[in-house]
Order: C-alpha cells, then sequence, then structure tokens
C-alpha cells in the first residue's frame, strides 16, 4: 500500500512545537522582575507616608516625604521588605511563566526549563563542588581587579546592618527564593530564548553578560564585579545544559550566596 493512497489527513504529521518564549519575552521578564521590586519599594514607602499622615496630620508633604525616605533608608526596612517582598514576586513570575508556557516547565532539554530531575545524580555534587569553588575562585579574581577596594552587594549590606531578628529570614531568602527565581529567568528562560537564535558557546556567553550586568546596580556600579559574576553565571549555564535540569544551577546558585553571607556573618 502506498502513500498516496491515504487521504491527506491520514498521513502521519509532526506533532506541533510547544510555544516557546522568544529573547523579548525572556528580557521582558527579567525587567518585570526589577521593576516589580521598584513598585514594592514605592508601595512600602506610601504605606510609610499614609500612616506617618494619619499619626500627625499637622505635618506637610514634605515633612511626610522626608519621614518616608528616612524609613526606606533604615537597614531594617530594606530586609523586611527583601523577606516579604521577594517571595511573593517569584510567586507571581513562576505562575506568569507556568501559565504561559506549561509545555516547557518541566522539559528537560531547551526549549525546555529544566524542572525536572537531572539525568543523573552526579550533577548534585558537581553543583555542590561549584557551590564551594566558585566563592572562592570568584573572590580571588575580584580582589586581584579590585585592587583594594571593598566590594559589596547590596544583600551583604543588609545582612551586616540589619537587626539579629531579621539576619535568618533575610539569609533563608537570598538562598532559596533568589536562585530559583533568577535560574527561572536567566538559565531557563532566557537561556531556551537564546539558543533558538544562536550557538550554544555565543548563548552562553550573552546570558553570563546579562546576568552581570544587571547586577551592576546591587553592586554600586563596581565593574571589578562583575568578571566574577559572569564566570559563575557561565557556570551555571554549563550546568543547567549539561545535566538536563535547571535543579543543579539553583542549589550551586544558592550555595554560593550562603557562602557570601557565611564569610560575613563571620566577619562580624
Amino acid at each position: 500500500m502506498t502513500a498516496s493512497m491515504f487521504k491527506p489527513d491520514q498521513l502521519a504529521a509532526s506533532p506541533p512545537l510547544p510555544k516557546a518564549p522568544g529573547v523579548l519575552h525572556a528580557l521582558g521578564l527579567v525587567l518585570l522582575y526589577f521593576l516589580l521590586q521598584v513598585c514594592a519599594a514605592v508601595l512600602m514607602g506610601f504605606a510609610a507616608g499614609v500612616r506617618e499622615k494619619m499619626q500627625h496630620p499637622q505635618l506637610s508633604f514634605a515633612d511626610v516625604h522626608k519621614h518616608v525616605m528616612t524609613v526606606l533608608q533604615q537597614p531594617d526596612s530594606n530586609a523586611m521588605l527583601m523577606v516579604i517582598a521577594l517571595p511573593l514576586i517569584a510567586l507571581l513570575l513562576f505562575w506568569l511563566v507556568r501559565r504561559s508556557w506549561p509545555a516547557l516547565w518541566l522539559q528537560a532539554e531547551p526549549p525546555g526549563f529544566g524542572f525536572s530531575a537531572p539525568g543523573s545524580p552526579r550533577w548534585y555534587f558537581a553543583a555542590l563542588l561549584v557551590g564551594v569553588v566558585m566563592p572562592l575562585l570568584g573572590a580571588l579574581i575580584t580582589q586581584l581587579l579590585a585592587q583594594g577596594h571593598e566590594v559589596t552587594q547590596n544583600v551583604q549590606e543588609l545582612s551586616r546592618h540589619a537587626s539579629g531578628k531579621l539576619r535568618l529570614p533575610l539569609a533563608i531568602v537570598a538562598v532559596s527564593v533568589g536562585p530559583m527565581v533568577e535560574e527561572l529567568m536567566f538559565r531557563g528562560v532566557l537561556l531556551s530564548a537564546l539558543l533558538r537564535r544562536m550557538a550554544t558557546g555565543p548563548s552562553i556567553a550573552l546570558c553570563a553578560a546579562l546576568f552581570g550586568v544587571v547586577h551592576l546596580a546591587g553592586l554600586d556600579f563596581q565593574w571589578y564585579a562583575l568578571p566574577n559574576l559572569m564566570l559563575l553565571a557561565a557556570v551555571l549555564c554549563w550546568l543547567r545544559l549539561k545535566s538536563g535540569s535547571l535543579w543543579p544551577a539553583i542549589l550551586a546558585h544558592g550555595l554560593y550566596n550562603m557562602f557570601a553571607l557565611v564569610a560575613l556573618f563571620a566577619q562580624a
């Protein structure tokens, strides 16, 4: 029996490819992540202003604004904002990505996002190794480039100056929620989108560069911390692609943040 004997609708057809994010979608998601953090700070300032005006109706707008700025500059206020707002932002972004591209959520290979177990448990051990080695290697590279200048990230400054009761919740968010949402955006959505447009090497390089650049504001634009962040991002991309899962990258990223905070608390 030849193929010509079948009707057109009986011919075998390839299954349709699942809808996948484009580069602009991925960049928009990254932008949304940071805009939501700004919006959370604005809402916190607005709430502080309303409360101050209700308690002291005689205050002028200038006095209320001055009070709000003072509140927002307090370490405990910023730490509380991160502890409360970041998990809510993460839940919103996870829901948005899962709703937009459900077929890609558990798919191991790009354009999938890799929220499935890696092919072998050895990738968890590789993640542990990356999480232990990269803070040491990154600190060495940064110190060589900084030439004596102190390099700190916002989360480290918050942890250093926040009261003791907020340090543990802040550390938990920094080593769990932060890595999960950033890996979803960069090694999940963005890397998958880039791989649809270009080869693996350029995709990893561009993903690593964007990861470093978007964190510069949190480093007070200290450029000498950029190579460390880009190297970390490139290694996390490698973990994601080789393991066929996003979980090793999340684990390594969380360990990286944990060792940075442990070193900070040890100094304190």
